[in-house]
């Protein structure tokens, strides 16, 4: 096996363009076992070239959904790192968009693998796929053994459960050439960093309301939250011990995890005051205030409808997975694959604030939004 993982490989990241996807393509690059690595998003520009790298980064446009563009994609792939997905918390995207993207697109590229010979895919799945559940049952400080059923609250949490049972059944499936498909999932919960925009919203939301940041958890709410850098460098490293090491990975599910803290509205508070001292952190906003303004909003929305149109707004799964507890604890991916977090909870942080500082003194200049939309 490890003459195949010392030639140059060619690897394909779906996605490569997103927020996950396009750290593990600038950390492959960094790679001397990589050949290649080829970016296949719907949002890339051909002429892009994502970041300096030393391996050779191929941009190639296209959807998940388009199986024969896919195809010729992954043709001479050795890898593929799937990470393209419409990830919608806030109900602005149609299920049947998300389930044709999220679910279709998985099928797809399972397919092509088959087809192609390919035999790793390593996919990039969420904590949202387990739960919170329409119960809104805690899981505290569980594992990846950690048994949670019942229907998955978010929509989003839904196409993500499907596409995973489609990884899961596609391990261990014959290949056109008598070989077989080798899988694993990686599941991400907040994942924070450079570009996270959700950040940035956040800013701008605390600036908006005197530099007061509220927040809608309980203080006893424990969820879990990882740098972005660190949850690449995990599916770098999940991706090359697949080959290395098939019988133990093949299969494997892996949560991410580093040293962030697990209180949610402390983290936030603590990159934002970081970035800006001025920010100082509020208080908690009870629950059934939140219901009310949720419901009033929906009243107001249809009585008015088609004269206003409001921006997205939170909705109910969405604050009820809020407020529930949902953490785990694990060093699975260390005890497989030799996992250790790239970055410590104070450079995650400080790097995630300079990026914040940065991105919050454009946001005067219009060019900024032309770039993202």
């Amino acid at each position: 096996m490890s003459s195949e993982t010392d030639r140059a490989q060619v690897y394909l990241v779906t996605g490569g363009c997103g927020f996950i996807g396009e750290k593990i393509v600038e950390l492959l690059s960094q790679q001397d076992y990589i050949k290649e690595v080829r970016v296949f998003d719907s949002g890339a520009r051909e002429e892009e070239k994502i970041i300096p790298a030393t391996t050779h980064v191929t941009v190639m446009k296209g959807d998940i959904r388009d199986y024969n563009l896919l195809l010729a994609a992954m043709r001479g792939v050795h890898v593929v790192i799937h990470t393209a997905a419409i990830v919608d918390y806030r109900n602005t995207v149609p299920f049947w968009e998300m389930k044709a993207v999220n679910v279709g697109g998985t099928e797809n590229v399972l397919r092509a693998c088959c087809v192609l010979n390919i035999p790793y895919v390593v996919y990039t799945s969420s904590i949202a796929a387990v739960g919170p559940n329409t119960l809104c049952e805690p899981m505290c400080r569980g594992n990846e053994d950690t048994k949670y059923s019942g229907e998955v609250e978010l929509p989003y949490g839904k196409t993500k459960a499907m596409a995973e049972k489609l990884v899961f059944e596609a391990n261990g499936k014959k290949l056109s050439n008598g070989g077989k498909l080798t899988t694993c999932i990686i599941r991400a919960n907040t994942v924070y960093g450079e570009k996270a925009t959700f950040l940035r919203d956040l800013y701008l939301f605390a600036k908006a309301r005197n530099n007061v940041l509220n927040y809608l958890e309980p203080e006893n709410t424990e969820r879990n939250s990882t740098y972005v850098g660190n949850v690449a460098w995990m599916h770098v490293l999940a991706a090359r011990h697949l080959q290395l090491r098939p019988d133990l990975l093949a299969g494997q599910v892996y949560y991410c995890y580093d040293d962030t803290p697990r209180k949610g509205f402390l983290v936030r508070h603590q990159i934002l005051s970081s970035t800006d001292p001025s920010i100082r952190l509020g208080s908690h906003i009870p629950y059934w205030k939140m219901w009310l303004i949720i419901h009033l909003r929906r009243i107001i929305k249809v009585l008015l409808y088609p004269f206003w149109k409001p921006q997205p707004f939170l909705n109910l799964p969405l604050l009820n997975t809020i407020v529930t507890t949902f953490s785990y604890e694990t060093d699975k991916a260390f005890r497989h694959f030799g996992y250790k977090p790239l970055f410590t909870w104070q450079e995650s942080k400080q790097r995630t604030a300079q990026w914040l500082k940065a991105a919050a003194g454009n946001l005067s200049c219009p060019h900024l939004h032309e770039k993202e939309n």
